[in-house]
């Protein structure tokens, strides 16, 4: 793919540096008593810190986010009901571990066992709700395994619903991290019974495991795991302004070092860094050539707003680089994609974002479809 470039392109690095002055040293990322760690931004996805983000681990009861997820999607899909009874097997009534306390004989609502997964993380409310959608367990795992292929987490695989040990059944930082985001993203309807702070069900109270909803008001998520072979793990996620975060810390010694370096994790960054909105939605980039089209040339720009996250006190250089599919024909659609803007900050990738065409261009008369053609041909002897 050829370069297409444009004196415009000085207006953009002169625009893209405004907004690069520094008045502060960069905040280094902070080293936190935990085997690995990572944190995103969710509205971005970009990386802002990790450590070993793609080792594999045992996930323990981070597990149950990938249950919540499946049983969100049902429920999305109108496959089940909040208020639906679903039994309760000898099998989900006598998982070890944590519990909800569900009996046999006793139908439980799909909206308590939900609770029961995410609040008061009940393995025997992940069996439930696992036999509920899969029929079995060992078919609902197959399920969450089509999942996090969907999803992308190329370094996930499951054995069971509750995050029970087996030597099959892991996960990785970056994985767990972009599956809580995926919730946050796909389910901002389900997402606020992550910051509920206990639950009753069989008149028995339950508190949240995830003790960062009673100590930051900001921090509405998500999700503690434990068990000897994994440590001591936690997934949250907080929203300050604008900004949400979501940060991953696995293999810390106890709950309150999972506590206090995942609120590290997650001041760091919001005080490290800023979000900021480098070019709107069709505004105009550029514009390219068009052969045989009605029109010579066709102002192109991103469908989106572009929304970065940069480092706070560095000195960044936003570079872009528009790079046009030539050569263009017409008729073009306004939206079709005919290029790549792709930006570095101090030489390192940031991303790649499609470019468009902001307006249709028709297909041009015969005599200048035909000139177009030769001039093509004249141009590749």
């Amino acid at each position: 793919m050829p370069r297409f470039s444009f004196s415009y392109f000085l207006f953009i690095s002169l625009f893209a540096a405004s907004f690069c002055a520094v008045s502060a040293q960069p905040v280094p990322p902070p080293v936190l008593a935990a085997k690995s760690w990572i944190l995103i931004d969710q509205a971005t996805g970009q990386l802002l810190t990790a450590n070993d983000p793609d080792s594999r681990v045992e996930p323990a009861s981070l597990t149950k986010m990938m249950t919540a997820y499946l049983t969100f999607k049902a429920l999305k899909a109108g496959t089940v009901t909040e208020d639906q009874l679903a039994p309760v097997s000898a099998a989900a009534w006598k998982q070890e571990g944590s519990r909800m306390f569900i009996e046999p004989r006793t139908p439980v609502a799909v909206g308590d066992l939900i609770r029961g997964v995410i609040v008061q993380s009940g393995n025997d409310a992940c069996i439930a709700l696992a036999e509920l959608l899969g029929g079995t367990e060992e078919n609902f795992a197959k399920m969450m395994n089509r999942e996090a292929e969907r999803l992308g987490l190329s370094n996930t695989h499951f054995m069971n619903s509750n995050g029970l040990s087996h030597p099959g059944h892991y996960s990785t930082a970056r994985d767990l991290a972009n599956l809580a985001s995926a919730i946050i993203r796909d389910f901002p309807e389900y997402y606020g019974i992550y910051s509920l702070k206990s639950f009753t069900y069989n008149r028995i109270q339950q508190p949240n495991r995830n003790r960062l909803l009673f100590i930051d008001p900001t921090i509405d998520g998500m999700k503690t795991g434990q068990t000897k072979e994994a440590g001591y793990c936690l997934v949250s996620s907080a929203l300050r302004g604008p900004r949400r975060l979501v940060a991953v810390v696995l293999g810390a010694s106890s709950d309150n070092a999972r506590v206090q370096e995942s609120l590290k994790l997650l001041n760091y960054g919001f005080q490290s860094h800023d979000m900021m909105r480098i070019y709107a939605a069709d505004q105009t980039l550029s514009q390219f050539k068009v052969w045989k089209g009605a029109e010579k040339q066709v102002s192109v720009g991103l469908p989106e707003d572009l929304i970065m996250t940069l480092p706070k006190g560095k000195p960044n250089k936003i570079e872009p680089v528009l790079e046009s599919q030539q050569p263009v024909f017409a008729p073009l659609a306004k939206g079709q994609e005919i290029g790549i803007l792709r930006l570095t900050v101090d030489g390192e990738l940031y991303g790649s974002f499609p470019v468009v065409a902001l307006s249709d261009v028709p297909q041009g008369g015969f005599f200048g479809r035909m000139w177009d053609a030769f001039m093509l041909w004249i141009k590749s002897l």
